[in-house]
């Protein structure tokens, strides 16, 4: 099953989901937020596209955040960081039956995987 991660109120996971309702595609909604995240999840996103495809830096999330954490280069500790503060992750992230993953939102991506 295809599956769409993110949170319920961020506009672009918003027209993802209905980029992908209007085109009849059957798909799993994730809300981080709310469901939590595992580690190994996260770990997979990153070893399929990149940390830093996944990792947010431009949000409020990691601008609140230490110097210290912020200047880090140890990627096992900025996964954890994304559990622990799913907002510092790139939304959307959708994860389809084969594996593949897509992080964010634009509608030729997604339709050069889906149509």
């Amino acid at each position: 099953m295809t599956t769409l991660y993110g949170i319920s109120n961020c506009d672009t996971v918003r027209k993802a989901r209905k980029w992908l309702e209007a085109r009849g595609v059957a798909f799993e909604f994730h809300d981080f937020r709310k469901q939590g995240l595992e580690a190994d999840k996260v770990e997979h996103w990153c070893n399929r596209v990149g940390l830093d495809k996944v990792l947010n830096k431009r949000g409020t999330t990691w601008r609140q955040l230490p110097d210290e954490i912020k200047t880090t280069t140890d990627a096992t500790a900025l996964q954890a960081l994304m559990v622990e503060q799913p907002t510092l992750i790139k939304r959307p992230v959708l994860e389809l039956d084969d594996g593949r993953v897509e992080v964010g939102f634009k509608d030729t991506d997604y339709a050069a995987l889906f149509d």
